[in-house]
C-alpha cells in the first residue's frame, strides 16, 4: 500500500489550483509532514494541530476516502 503522501502528490500542479492541490501542494513542502504514513488518525492528528487553511481537514477527508477507495 502506498502512503497518503504519495497518493495527495497526485493532484499537485494545478494551473487552476483548487483545495486538494492547495493541500498537496502544502504537504508537499512541509519537511515534518508523516510521509510514510498510512494510518489516518495520525495524519489527522497532525493536520489538526498543522492546518495550512480553514478546511483543510474537510479536504484531507475527501481525499482519503478516494485514496481509501485506490489502495
Amino acid at each position: 500500500m502506498r502512503s497518503f503522501y504519495h497518493y495527495v502528490l497526485t493532484y499537485r500542479g494545478k494551473k487552476e489550483p483548487d483545495d486538494k492541490s492547495r493541500l498537496a501542494n502544502w504537504i508537499f513542502f512541509d519537511h515534518d509532514f508523516p510521509k510514510q504514513s498510512t494510518d489516518y488518525h495520525e495524519i489527522s492528528n497532525y493536520l489538526e494541530w498543522n492546518s495550512p487553511f480553514s478546511n483543510a481537514l474537510v479536504v484531507f477527508d475527501d481525499l482519503w476516502e478516494t485514496y481509501q477507495k485506490t489502495n
